[in-house]
């Protein structure tokens, strides 16, 4: 399994031993690029994470807008 990230959105959180979780812009095996939310090692290794397409994340986006509207 092959991983590149494109693009780096955002840095959701971290913690002292170093691991992080991100919002990235990921390609897995060569494939379309997908929104992908995963906790990083300190070691830069991918751990479990989420990937979404781009009508998945703005599916989710609804959710919690409205999730937070209220």
């Amino acid at each position: 399994m092959t991983m590149e990230v494109i693009k780096k959105i955002a840095l959701i959180s971290g913690s002292d031993t170093g691991f992080r979780k991100e919002l990235n812009l990921v390609s897995w095996n060569g494939k379309e690029p997908k929104i992908d939310l995963r906790k990083w090692s300190p070691e830069g290794i991918a751990l479990r994470g989420l990937t979404l397409t781009e009508d998945e994340a703005k599916e989710l986006q609804k959710a919690l807008n409205d999730m937070f509207a209220e």
